[in-house]
């Protein structure tokens, strides 16, 4: 196994260890990222029968992080992706009330990450109303949710309002999930972080399965993983070693090769014992890091 860094060839290591400056033209080379979420087995909103959806309170995890000028939407891609899960659900009777977050708030409730913007654009794509809650959490949501009927969509306030939601914290996770039956993860681009809304509420919420857009992500690497061409490689990217160490550790078994890339790669530079000087560092993982280059080399 290599582990091979995509911004810096550590030209000093051995060949079989670790670093190595660019992947061969043969190489099959996918991109992957992997979900902690205790998800039903790989189920889906599909394999529910309809008794199963009808009347039932959906609690469905989004990704409607999209980019904004002040309060405009300059690119709805995420919102779109997100339309037909929830199309299939109002189609089955449920009560569907969607959480995301928007951007990255620091100190409670910022108005400029509001989802207002992003509950009116869905509203116009799907048709019809999309109540905004004016919260997450609370009595306030739990009415919503309870005065609402078949087939009508809600979407919760920015989830990251709240601090315990990146930390997963349980109360916070039990009042999440409180008004609701069961849950749906249509998130894949947050699916490899264990929050509240994405990993915490399928503690609470069963059945827990996926939505179109992450089953449609889940059997495409299903597919890379099993079938692919080899030798293979998986291109792992982001700020934190800390989100992505599961990841690693999963695909140290299943690929000839893993391309470090992004900011975690000062992590494992200066688990090397190398200077990376203001760059950004996560200490708590550069032991994690020299743990995960030492399988490396023995595979």
């Amino acid at each position: 196994m290599k582990l091979i860094n995509a911004i810096i060839a550590l030209a000093a290591l051995p060949a079989a260890a670790a670093f190595a400056p660019s992947t061969p033209a043969a190489l099959s080379t996918r991109t992957f990222s992997a979900s902690p979420v205790a998800l039903d087995a790989k189920k889906s909103i599909e394999d529910l029968a309809d008794d199963e959806l009808k009347g039932k309170k959906v609690l469905v995890r989004c990704d409607v992080n999209v980019p904004l000028d002040g309060k405009k939407i300059t690119d709805d891609t995420r919102i779109r992706s997100s339309i037909p899960t929830i199309e299939y659900l109002k189609s089955k009777g449920a009560i569907v009330t969607v959480c995301s977050h928007l951007g990255r708030p620091k100190d409670g409730p910022e108005d400029k990450f509001s989802l207002a913007p992003c509950a009116e654009r869905m509203g116009e794509l799907l048709g019809q109303e999309v109540t905004l809650a004016p919260d997450c959490i609370g009595d306030d949501v739990a009415k919503i949710v309870g005065d609402a009927k078949e087939g009508d969509v809600i979407m919760l306030e920015n989830t990251r309002f709240y601090k315990e939601e990146t930390k997963n914290e349980s109360g916070f996770v039990e009042k999440l999930a409180a008004p609701f039956d069961m849950f749906v993860n249509d998130a894949f681009g947050t699916a490899h972080r264990a929050h509240a809304s994405t990993e915490g509420v399928t503690k609470f919420l069963t059945p827990s399965v996926s939505g179109f857009l992450l089953a449609k992500e889940l059997e495409y690497l299903d597919g890379a993983i099993a079938t692919g061409e080899r030798p293979m490689a998986a291109i792992v990217g982001g700020s934190k070693v800390s989100s992505k160490i599961t990841v690693l550790d999963a695909l140290l078994d299943k690929c000839e090769k893993i391309v470090i890339g992004g900011g975690m790669v000062f992590t494992f530079l200066k688990a090397k014992g190398l200077n990376v000087g203001t760059s950004l560092v996560e200490d708590d993982y550069v032991e994690t890091a020299k743990e995960v280059m030492a399988k490396a080399e023995k595979l």
